[in-house]
């Protein structure tokens, strides 16, 4: 099996193609938007084209199938609403040229895939997760993206498209390339990284709500600004998360609605999104008490009613021992001394695929770390190497 390395650059360019924007070679490609769509056709032809059965399941993620049981390899193909034209993209055509390349050779038998909604449009790698049951299917009538979109009227748009659930039972294990979306590996020079544990992460909105009035003749004493809530809540939080997170635990706020958001109105409320990561299971669940009531103590000082929205997330998982192995050993014999082992701070579609079967993860240089950035990018000589040791890890664990 010898994957094509300019076949392969010239679908991931053509795959760029689906909703390029901004500057460089930045996209956007959300979930069910026209562009998704349009790339998961383009998507599903290649793999026709390949030898491929291509299909649809019930939330829109596209498979490359072979008959009989198989490796699973990929990622996803929708992006963040200002994404790079790597993350996620890398790995499903990655998986599309191994899968190609092994047809073309007689074996391994591979098949491929690009999941639907990883970035989290409607919650936390939702087309994954609801494969893999990490998220309950009779939960995803009811999801609503940040602008009031239900999940059903989104996916609409892709019509007679959807098929049934997949079995898992078909595939053996699953791996995914993917671009570091750090700095570790382009600050060091290295090559490749091994993944060998993805961290955890919980994702839930929180409500403020207290006064709207006016801004001029509001006495600042009388106020129930939801802003200013807000505000308190992120200074208090952070003093009291210092006791317990580690230097790569992360925690941020990153979609704030303020409402009605005007320059003479003191905000009556405001709706925030409250995210937190740690390799740490225990750890995650007392970020989670400290968060609940550090919310509490700022509602009920500033006289606010507070509301917390349904959590989701996802539980650290270590990566397969075995498919790690193969990795490594791949590693090394492409690029000696140049790789290394390193957790992912980063969530991806692994996680889920863990809860059904053995999964494992390689990573390539970001260059200068930036990822969720039109400027996202990496050095195309890394991206074949990524591929050349994932083609030689495929070739120990599948022959």
């Amino acid at each position: 099996m010898t994957p094509n390395p300019d076949r392969f650059l010239a679908d991931l360019h053509t795959l760029r193609s689906f909703g390029a924007a901004g500057v460089g070679k930045g996209v956007r490609r959300p979930a069910y938007s026209e562009a998704d769509i349009a790339a998961r056709d383009w998507l599903a032809g290649r793999m026709t084209e390949a030898g491929l059965e291509a299909r649809f399941d019930p939330m829109g993620s596209v498979f490359g199938l072979v008959e009989g049981a198989s490796l699973l390899i990929g990622s996803h193909s929708d992006s963040q609403p200002e994404g790079g034209w790597l993350d996620g993209a890398l790995g499903v055509i990655a998986g599309l040229e191994i899968a190609r390349a092994a047809r073309e050779a007689g074996g391994p038998a591979v098949s491929c895939v690009s999941f639907q909604d990883e970035e989290g449009r409607f919650g936390v790698t939702t087309g994954s997760a609801a494969w893999s049951g990490a998220l309950s299917r009779d939960k995803l009538e009811g999801l609503v993206d940040p602008q009031g979109v239900t999940l059903p009227q989104a996916r609409a748009a892709m019509g007679d498209r959807l098929g049934d659930w997949i079995d898992p039972a078909r595939f053996t294990g699953f791996l995914e390339m993917h671009i570091e979306q750090g700095p570790v590996l382009d600050q060091s020079g290295e090559a490749v990284g091994v993944v060998e544990a993805i961290v955890g992460i919980r994702d839930m909105v929180i409500t403020f709500e207290g006064q709207q009035n006016h801004a001029g003749t509001t006495p600042m004493a009388l106020r129930q600004d939801a802003f200013q809530a807000l505000s308190g809540f992120n200074t208090l939080l952070n003093e009291r998360l210092r006791n317990v997170v580690t230097p790569s635990t992360v925690w941020t706020i990153g979609h704030v609605d303020l409402h009605p958001n005007a320059h003479s109105i003191v905000p009556g409320k405001v709706k925030f999104s409250m995210q937190w990561r740690d390799g740490d299971p225990d750890r995650l669940k007392r970020m989670e008490t400290i968060i609940r009531d550090t919310a509490a103590e700022i509602a009920g000082q500033r006289d606010m009613v507070l509301r917390f929205g349904p959590m989701l997330g996802i539980a650290p998982v270590a990566m397969d021992g075995r498919l790690r192995g193969a990795l490594e050993v791949a590693a090394e014999q492409a690029v000696p001394g140049r790789w290394r082992r390193m957790p992912s701070g980063a969530l991806h579609d692994a996680s889920n695929m863990s809860r059904m079967m053995p999964a494992a993860m390689l990573f390539v240089p970001s260059i200068g770390g930036i990822s969720h950035d039109f400027a996202e990018d990496t050095a195309e000589a890394d991206l074949v190497t990524g591929l050349q040791v994932l083609a030689g890890a495929v070739a120990r664990v599948a022959g």
